[in-house]
């Protein structure tokens, strides 16, 4: 059972992290350029609310449609799409003013939702919101390949932590939910001193040993439950290694299959290109960083980390 479900071809890929300052922009920019530029047709979806500015890396100042429509006139969400100056790519801009992600209707998320799988799109690549709302941890879910940004400071990673362990947590009580154990995994793991449980992953196995028909519920739906990190503004092996302990970290203490699907180095093109409006994966196709970047989108389709390099 599930509230939505998937009833087109194509991909969602939903890009979130822990705070805002990663690049989860950047990186949601580029991945739509690169696969647009593969011939794949891609809506992006600028979910980023109070903060959006997707339109930004396309050029685009003053966008003339945004959510706003959807969310205060009930515009339907095709209808908001807006072209940009490259083949295959549109946006739907988030220039949201009049609500916050937190006012967002129960109703009118699952409209959201219903309409997002409906565009008509092969690949639709939503940026998200900082931080862990149950509206944008939702809109996390929903997406086929679930991509993660993260920058190599103290406090980025623990927040990084926190959205994982939200989202996996949000996963397994909605999907219990869904098949009639309400509020089965809150009950246990506010007690979870009581049953010896010291983490998520603890939790589930606690779950799936002492409720059989669970542990095979859990089993299934946690299936697809996989993260795609990407490792952001890197200046030295040091940070690229840092992918590598976080993985060991997610399976540890929240049994989390992370895949390690990439690194990009720090570039000061980055911020030229946003201020040029042009798109990076055109204007500087020829750096170390863009490079990256189309490793990192091939890894995601094909399953597999990334190299760690001898020498950076």
């Amino acid at each position: 059972m599930a509230q939505t479900t998937k009833i087109r071809e194509g991909e969602i890929w939903a890009v979130g992290g822990g705070k805002g300052g990663t690049g989860k922009t950047f990186i949601t920019s580029c991945v739509g350029t690169y696969l647009a530029k593969k011939g794949k047709n891609v809506v992006l979806v600028d979910m980023d609310i109070g903060g959006a500015n997707l339109h930004s890396f396309f050029g685009i100042s003053r966008p003339q449609k945004s959510l706003t429509s959807f969310f205060e006139k009930g515009a339907s969400l095709s209808d908001l799409v807006v072209k940009t100056d490259l083949d295959n790519i549109a946006l739907i801009t988030g220039d949201i003013h009049s609500i916050a992600s937190d006012k967002i209707t129960f109703s009118q998320k699952l409209k959201l939702f219903r309409q997002i799988m409906k565009l008509n799109a092969q690949n639709v690549v939503i940026d998200l919101s900082a931080g862990s709302h149950n509206n944008t941890l939702d809109t996390f879910l929903i997406a086929d390949r679930m991509i993660v940004v993260l920058v190599p400071e103290v406090i980025a990673i623990e927040n990084v932590y926190h959205f994982i362990k939200n989202s996996l947590f949000r996963k397994v009580k909605k999907t219990l939910k869904e098949y009639g154990f309400k509020e089965i995994a809150q009950h246990i793991w506010d007690r979870r001193q009581n049953y010896g449980i010291n983490n998520l992953k603890e939790l589930i196995d606690y779950l799936k040993d002492s409720f059989s028909y669970i542990g095979t519920i859990l089993d299934h739906e946690l299936a697809s439950f996989k993260i795609h990190l990407v490792l952001n503004m890197v200046r030295n092996n040091n940070d690229i290694l840092l992918g590598a302990s976080i993985k060991s970290v997610m399976m540890k203490y929240l049994g989390v299959p992370i895949q390690y699907s990439g690194f990009i180095e720090y570039n000061d093109a980055v911020w030229k290109s946003v201020r040029e409006g042009r798109p990076f994966m055109l204007n500087y196709l020829a750096t170390g960083c863009a490079k990256q970047i189309e490793i990192f989108v091939e890894n995601m389709i094909k399953g597999k980390d990334v190299s760690l390099p001898v020498g950076f």
